[in-house]
């Protein structure tokens, strides 16, 4: 027998263990190489773990196991043919729920092994997330083993005990340690908030002249996201110090600008990172917020993309946020938030109209931030977005910059 044991590879610097998020296979399956097993959170990051040989898996951790990087997690019999007649679990089809009133029994027919009556890691999870006794179950998997599909089978047999329902989770490795650099945030910094409204108008007349033949052309959209990221790198070169952190009795201040743009993930809040986005352009931007959203929603971001950022940009708006006071991510100084765009009556050359107005909300470090910085920042954001011919242009024609890059 030729055995090949599988170790946790590093996620990256700085990360000294991973937990087990879900096992994509069972003990026991035959496996391809290349194929995903399992996934693993970090505390950065979810992240697919490949089989690195084909063969008989033989799993070494639980759902939920917290293991060091290096080790041992699974064991894989590379000796071990492909069973005939049988498809790898990457390409097993899912097996019919059959309704079942009472308790899964294992064929009388089996002969009992070291498998009986224990269940599959896929199993364990749901029997501990509902507080079904195991040892109540007969198995019909190899050897009598109890499977996800018996579990599922008794759980759909059960009666219903009314809509009053509670439900206990374990958090993931992610949400644990956002959870505790919020506190950390609010505990070891002197944050405040400073507010303004922005006229959203001259940047929805560009993108609603523009935005069709921008998308037709480069195949990504002409969004808001783009005009409030390079706003942000003119207002973060007047203002450096909205620019910097601080490290002990240090103050490091970076002439580069690694925007953070927060995107929403089953997995938790990711910040995706726009490594000098002061040198990039509208198209540039938008496209490469759209390739870190879809690697981050998707689960396949890489560490060094969500990391370094010094500044960052979340906007509320998309889901009807109208104002709120976001919080710095540490260890940067400051956070903008954006938020919906509302119709409101505001005066214009002293008379009232009704424009398209955005709350934005500047969060920041007053240790290393001033209010005159904090407030000069925002203005000049307002200022920027107000006049887009002029300051995001240089008051040349627009169309000849937004379709010639």
């Amino acid at each position: 027998m030729s055995v090949l044991e599988m170790k946790v590879p590093s996620p990256g610097e700085s990360i000294s263990e991973v937990e087990i998020a879900e096992w994509m296979v069972e003990d026991g399956d035959y496996v391809e190489k290349d194929q995903t097993i399992a996934e693993v959170d970090s505390d950065k990051a979810t992240l697919e773990l490949p089989a690195e040989q084909a063969g008989i898996i033989s799993l070494r951790a639980e759902v939920g196991d917290v293991v060091a990087v290096g080790q041992i997690v699974c064991l894989i019999d590379t000796s071990a043919s492909k069973p005939k007649g049988n498809q790898s679990s990457e390409d097993k089809a899912p097996k019919a729920t059959v309704p079942n009133p009472g308790p899964v029994h294992a064929s009388n027919n089996q002969q009992k092994t070291y498998a009986t009556g224990h269940p599959s890691v896929a199993a364990k999870k749901i029997i501990d997330e509902n507080n079904i006794q195991a040892e109540q179950i007969e198995g019909t998997g190899k050897g009598g083993r109890i499977t996800k599909q018996d579990i599922l089978q008794l759980l759909a047999s059960l009666p219903e005990e009314g809509n009053r329902k509670s439900e206990v989770r374990k958090l993931s490795m992610l949400r644990r340690k956002i959870a505790s650099r919020l506190v950390t945030v609010k505990n070891e910094t002197a944050m405040l908030t400073t507010f303004n409204e922005v006229d959203m108008k001259p940047i929805m007349d560009l993108r609603a002249k523009y935005k069709e033949d921008f998308k037709e052309k480069y195949k990504v959209g002409l969004g808001f996201m783009s005009f409030f990221t390079h706003a942000c790198t003119i207002a973060l070169k007047e203002f450096p110090t909205v620019n910097s952190m601080i490290d002990g009795d240090h103050m490091i201040s970076y002439n580069f600008n690694d925007i953070g743009i927060a995107v929403s993930t089953e997995k938790g809040l990711m910040v995706p990172v726009l490594r000098n986005a002061e040198e990039m352009n509208l198209l540039q931007i938008e496209s490469k917020i759209k390739e870190l959203a879809i690697k981050a929603r998707d689960g396949k971001i890489a560490i060094e993309e969500i990391t370094g950022g010094t500044f960052t940009i979340t906007n509320g708006g998309v889901f009807g946020s109208m104002l709120s006071t976001p919080i710095i991510n540490p260890p940067q100084s400051a956070i903008l938030g954006m938020h919906n765009i509302v119709q409101r009556p505001v005066a214009v050359n002293g008379k009232v109209e009704i424009r398209p107005i955005m709350y934005v909300a500047l969060s920041y470090d007053h240790r290393i931030i001033d209010g005159k910085d904090s407030v000069g920042f925002l203005v000049k954001v307002k200022e920027v977005l107000e006049n887009p011919e002029e300051l995001v242009f240089g008051g040349k024609d627009p169309e000849k910059i937004l379709m010639n890059y």
